[in-house]
């Protein structure tokens, strides 16, 4: 699985990613954040407070994370 070398959100509740193979693109997740775990995340401040978690994966103050794999595999899909 090729690792995430950047991340960045260039608007509330969009992730950039791009990965050491060179595939790259937004996921916006505006549809994934729904219940209890991610009411914090709807705070644009608090979604921009997304890290590089030392496993490799994006992940939240509060905890949130999202699989690597299945991001790249979204990102990827979506550049088809």
């Amino acid at each position: 699985m090729s690792k995430i070398v950047k991340l960045a959100v260039p608007r509330p509740f969009v992730l950039f990613v791009e990965f050491e193979d060179g595939v790259h693109g937004e996921y916006d997740m505006t549809e994934r954040m729904r219940g209890p775990v991610f009411v914090p995340m709807l705070d644009a401040e608090v979604f921009a407070q997304v890290r590089l978690a030392d496993w490799g994966a994006p992940v939240w103050p509060n905890g949130v994370d999202i699989a690597p794999d299945a991001l790249y595999e979204r990102v990827r899909a979506a550049q088809a």
